[in-house]
């Protein structure tokens, strides 16, 4: 990932989850903390939509149990890395 889009996914998740960009690693996953739960993962999935300019499909949605998997999927999506 570019650090420039390191930097956007950093910023996504820490806007979505409403935590400090410090908090964002590549071990954050799904209800591991408070405030990544169903609801704000739907505010992330739109989040990551808007900056990266992408439509997820329900399965990737589904499947974004972590900020690791997030990157993944986003390569699927031609998000450069």
């Amino acid at each position: 990932m570019t650090k420039e889009n390191q930097d956007k996914l950093i910023e996504a998740f820490a806007t979505a989850l409403n935590i400090d960009n410090s908090a964002v690693t590549e071990q954050l996953a799904y209800n591991t903390i408070p405030e990544w739960d169903s609801t704000a993962h739907m505010v992330l999935i739109a989040e990551l939509e808007d900056v990266f300019d992408i439509m997820l499909d329900t399965d990737d949605i589904i499947d974004m149990s972590s900020v690791a998997k997030a990157k993944e999927i986003l390569i699927k999506y031609g998000v450069e890395m």
